[in-house]
């Protein structure tokens, strides 16, 4: 098992980095590769060595926070390591940490590839199994997260409404992610479900 890589970014996609380790490259997918910066010193990726039968795949994060909650996630029945992610890089660590606890489902479905029944099944599996994660955090960091992820509604129940319409239009979960980026932009916090729905339809149809 490979828990970390030290050395220098050689090479960077949009999902993933290259670590040249004393002359061998590392090809590791991450939440956000441009957390890891260019520069003459090492950097250290935390990593989770992840074998299948048709790969071998290493996935890198930049704290022992993501890893752990990365791993935590991938236990929990239908999340893989792409979706697991997704969460990370659509949620800091111990905003998911705190949505979980106080079991947001709403603050959940706003994280990529993730609907009701999943955000529900996370909150089940993980609820009284984070000990180990949320001992990392400092108590006024999770107090903080516990409450943005209480108070964030980032077009709140309104929109997960409208995104529970649009799955059962036969929408996918992708692309009522996507067509969220175009409607927060132009949505107001008081506009109900319907509105928002119009809005995702008007962005879908638009391509």
């Amino acid at each position: 098992m490979i828990d970390f890589l030290r050395g220098k970014v050689a090479h960077r996609e949009t999902d993933y980095v290259v670590i040249d380790v004393q002359g061998v490259g590392y090809r590791v997918f991450c939440p956000n590769p441009f957390v890891f910066p260019d520069k003459p010193e090492d950097v250290t990726v935390f990593t989770h060595h992840h074998v299948r039968e048709d790969a071998i795949l290493l996935f890198g994060f930049a704290s022992r926070d993501e890893q752990s909650l990365f791993r935590r996630l991938i236990d929990v029945t239908g999340i893989g390591p792409k979706v697991a992610l997704g969460i990370l890089s659509g949620g800091r660590p111990e905003a998911v940490v705190a949505a979980i606890q106080q079991e947001n489902v709403t603050f959940l479905m706003k994280l990529p590839g993730i609907g009701k029944k999943t955000a529900q099944r996370i909150i089940l599996d993980l609820k009284d199994k984070l000990g180990a994660v949320t001992s990392r955090f400092d108590g006024a960091v999770l107090a903080e997260a516990l409450q943005q992820a209480g108070t964030d509604s980032s077009g709140g129940g309104a929109w997960a409404e409208a995104k529970e319409a649009l799955l059962a239009l036969g929408y996918t979960e992708a692309e009522a992610d996507r067509a969220w980026q175009t409607v927060k932009a132009k949505a107001k916090e008081s506009d109900p479900a319907d509105t928002l729905i119009k809005l995702a339809l008007q962005a879908l149809y638009a391509g």
